[in-house]
């Protein structure tokens, strides 16, 4: 197993996981949100929808981070 091998496999973690924290966050998540009628005030984040914020950030960042690194460094078979 190469270093390539796994730039690829933390690519397709990362991603996998940037969409489940992604479909877990609630804000917007009514239909009558999309037609601008959800009837809900901005709040600030607490608690666990912070954490599930900064975890998608965080996870957001390491899927950059490995695509660009899959770019960088050379193919080697």
């Amino acid at each position: 197993m190469n270093i390539n091998d796994i730039i690829q496999i933390t690519i397709v973690v990362s991603a996998i996981l940037v969409i489940l924290s992604i479909l877990l966050q609630q804000r917007g998540a009514s239909l009558g949100a999309g037609f601008g009628g959800s009837g809900e005030l901005y709040t600030t984040r607490r608690g666990i929808d912070k954490s599930l914020f900064d975890v998608t950030i965080i996870l957001s960042v390491i899927f950059i981070l490995s695509i660009l690194a899959g770019l960088i460094l050379p193919a080697t078979n």
